[in-house]
């Protein structure tokens, strides 16, 4: 069976029919070469090696299979030279075994990339957990067995890999990790954590349109018009900040009836004015405004939608927004239009909870640096440099954020070295994937 193209459920089978809970790709970091852990798993590493978009010589994709809830588990960690690999899990639906492993990879070369760029001695990781389809993922019976079974895995991993909160993950579901692992960060701060990272999350990528309007020359975002897409958690709060700056205008869709409610309700008397859409609608990506915000999917930015965007500037909170990186970034700077990788404007999630373990203390000077302007690895002065760099070279702000984060991930850890690599090396000599 090609499992590429198959459904996750299709992988779980074929794992079970192998006798295996648990299976790996992994990079031998003496010949580069990619490595399957089972014959089973080839045609996934025979799709990834041909692949020039998402998979980056990743230094390993982990598999598996739930103790208790069967849903398929994963954690994907793209480079520790500068730690070990740190990004949140998110729970998600996915149509086939591409899907599932695309979205890994990418996000967890996105994580190193906001990690490096702020300066933070953290790797790239991220987990996916695979949604069952006509299971009710909302059961609360359920996600404590699939997020307890996450903490399992994650212990198991031995500390490659440290996780937190992502979409489809809640403050509540954490404490449930934290049950079974010790690997993991952004957990209730009645457990001792930092809670909900989304309110810096929202603040920092509102001084990166900041950043965006002073480099363009528009000024400050008072009385400037905002196009949303997605009014969420991370869009809540936004909406405060960006009202706190005086905006003339904010207009947002959501394809979540109860988010559109509680922004219509929370804001009845403010310029803020929410649309139920349905999967699909890109229309508010058409809106006149000053500033187009993607905080929904990634991948929205693309052939169909870059010619109907009617904004100046591009920043927001969703992770992979382009859905080819060089052709859509080169795309929007050719219309004029100045993109905010998202990467180098969403880092407050992690820079949230990447010093967790070192204690929490209110109104942290270490978190509050990323957000002020003067600060070198500060979001603020990151966006100016990035922007800087662009112009100099011609090269679009998307390549020059990646190259800089790039160069900076190959720094190693001043204490550790490059400790996560040989976590793996050791997971794959004593037989992980055998139990």
């Amino acid at each position: 069976m090609v499992l590429w193209s198959a459904s996750p459920e299709a992988l779980v089978e074929a794992l079970r029919a192998e006798g295996l809970r648990r299976a790996y790709l992994v990079m031998d970091p003496g010949s580069c070469e990619l490595r399957a852990s089972h014959p089973c798993l080839e045609s996934i590493a025979t799709a990834l090696r041909a692949d020039r978009r998402d998979y980056r010589a990743h230094e390993g994709c982990f598999f598996e299979i739930g103790q208790t809830s069967g849903h398929l588990l994963g954690a994907f960690v793209h480079m520790t030279r500068r730690g070990q690999a740190a990004g949140g899990v998110r729970f998600w639906s996915y149509d086939t075994v591409e899907d599932f492993v695309r979205d890994g990879l990418r996000l967890s070369r996105g994580m190193g990339q906001k990690c490096s760029l702020a300066g933070l001695w953290w790797g790239g990781g991220k987990g996916v957990m695979a949604r069952v389809p006509g299971s009710d993922h909302r059961d609360p019976d359920l996600r404590r067995e699939v997020y307890r079974d996450y903490g399992r895995f994650i212990s198991d991993l031995r500390g490659c890999y440290v996780t937190a909160e992502d979409v489809g993950t809640t403050t509540d579901d954490m404490a449930e990790i934290f049950r079974t692992t010790r690997h993991t960060t952004c957990i209730p701060a009645e457990l001792g954590g930092s809670g909900n990272p989304s309110v810096l999350t929202a603040t920092g990528v509102v001084v990166a349109m900041e950043a965006a309007l002073e480099d363009t020359g528009m000024g400050t975002l008072a009385g400037k018009t905002v196009a949303m897409q997605g009014m969420g958690n991370v869009s809540t709060y936004m909406i405060r900040d960006l009202l706190a700056r005086k905006v003339k205008r904010i207009v947002g869709s959501d394809i979540d009836e109860r988010a559109i409610e509680a922004i219509r309700r929370l804001h009845e008397q403010d310029p803020v004015h929410a649309r139920l859409v349905q999967p699909g609608d890109m229309s508010i990506l058409a809106e006149p405004c000053d500033i187009l915000v993607p905080n929904a999917t990634g991948a929205v930015l693309n052939p169909a939608t870059i010619p109907t965007i009617a904004g100046r500037v591009v920043c927001g909170a969703a992770n992979n927004q382009l859905e080819q990186s060089d052709r859509d970034a080169a795309a929007l700077r050719e219309r004029g239009i100045l993109y905010v990788p998202d990467f180098l404007a969403n880092r407050m999630g992690i820079v949230n909870c990447a010093n967790e373990q070192y204690g929490v203390i209110d109104n942290d000077p270490a978190i509050a640096s990323h957000l002020e302007r003067e600060t070198p690895t500060g979001i603020f002065q990151r966006c100016l440099e990035v922007f800087g760099r662009a112009r100099e070279s011609g090269r679009t702000t998307a390549e020059e954020a990646e190259l800089l984060a790039d160069e900076l991930a190959q720094e190693l850890h001043p204490i550790w070295g490059h400790r996560g690599q040989l976590i793996i090396d050791a997971l794959v000599r004593q037989g992980w994937d055998r139990g």
